[in-house]
């Protein structure tokens, strides 16, 4: 009986730690240049592409629409904007890529990757354009 009690367990903590190695969640991003806090963006999962909402900013002067933008976002409230679509979790790796990433500071898009590190704690996200990257590691909240 303690060999099964322990066998379950392990197995809902192994569950556990393997449902956090993704990017599904709410996130904290923090400015790769300040390293202050922006936004909380909640991304979730649907047919196996990835979709992210900021659902809170955290910036004391931001902006309440994204003026910036220049697609379907332009003039949207800040709180609700959609900032990632697409991103498939890439065969045999633990990142997803081919998605797209908004700046809603300056309206544009860049090609993005995601990968969770640290357990699945943090979350790195790298924008790219062209042959240059950014890269931001953002923090779990749930």
């Amino acid at each position: 009986m303690k060999d099964l009690l322990a066998a379950i367990a392990f197995a809902a903590a192994a569950t556990s730690a393997m449902a956090q190695m993704n990017p599904v969640g709410l996130w904290r991003n923090v400015d790769d240049k300040t390293g202050e806090a922006k936004a909380e963006i909640r991304i979730a999962e649907s047919g196996g592409a990835l979709a992210g909402h900021i659902e809170k900013s955290l910036k004391k002067d931001g902006k309440p629409v994204c003026d910036e933008c220049t697609d379907d976002r332009k003039g949207q409230p800040i709180a609700g904007l959609e900032i990632i679509r697409g991103g498939r979790k890439a065969e045999g790796k633990e990142v997803w890529e081919g998605g797209r990433i908004l700046d809603p500071e300056n309206g544009k898009e860049y090609r993005a990757s995601f990968t969770p590190i640290d357990g699945g704690k943090k979350l790195e996200v790298r924008g790219y354009l062209g042959p240059f990257w950014r890269t931001q590691v953002w923090n779990r909240i749930q």
